[in-house]
């Protein structure tokens, strides 16, 4: 068990019967009243994030999940199949499952499989990767007065904002929690 004052963001607990991972911790102190601490909180089954306020002293289920690390083999329409990196077992999780990773998947992606007791609870994907720009509208000639971007295509079908002198067959590394252009890649 742990005290709702030792979460961090990253962490991982259950709540009355579900799983989440704490995303924000923020300590209240309050005057002449007992602090609080409020929880912003990411349910796995769901993907819901939700916040919620907690006493300092509230126990919290403390759990360790077991990780596998996975390699995207294919995917096939809205079907992803992944093989385990070592015992080559195979796992298939359609895009609905996986959500908003897939815009980052391209084939030999490595991710990573949380598991609890047995049952599979998500798959985590590096924070960032590196995807080929398929189609890049040329710059417009003085579009340059504040930071102008504009909308590339990668290889995975996603759009990104990247600024004017990424073209065509560039690598760029993209950050997969905010989905943001990073650095071209050399």
């Amino acid at each position: 068990m742990a005290l709702a004052t030792d979460l961090r963001p990253g962490d991982i607990f259950k709540y009355e019967g579900t799983i989440y991972e704490v995303i924000q911790y923020q300590h209240i102190q309050r005057p002449r009243l007992a602090p609080l601490v409020r929880l912003k909180i990411k349910n796995f089954k769901l993907g819901t994030v939700t916040e919620r306020t907690f006493s300092p002293d509230e126990k919290l289920e403390d759990i360790t999940l077991d990780y596998k690390n996975l390699q995207l083999s294919y995917n096939t329409g809205d079907t992803y199949n992944f093989m385990d990196t070592e015992t080559f077992e195979q796992y298939e999780f359609t895009k609905e499952q996986l959500g908003e990773i897939t815009k980052y998947l391209k084939e030999d992606t490595p991710v990573t499989m949380m598991m609890y007791k047995g049952e599979i609870l998500g798959v985590k994907i590096p924070l960032k990767v590196d995807l080929k720009v398929v189609s890049a509208p040329p710059a417009v000639k003085g579009n340059t007065v504040n930071n102008a971007t504009k909308q590339v295509t990668v290889e995975t079908g996603a759009i990104i904002d990247v600024p004017l002198f990424i073209k065509e067959g560039d690598i760029i590394r993209i950050d997969t929690r905010t989905g943001e252009y990073v650095e071209r890649v050399k």
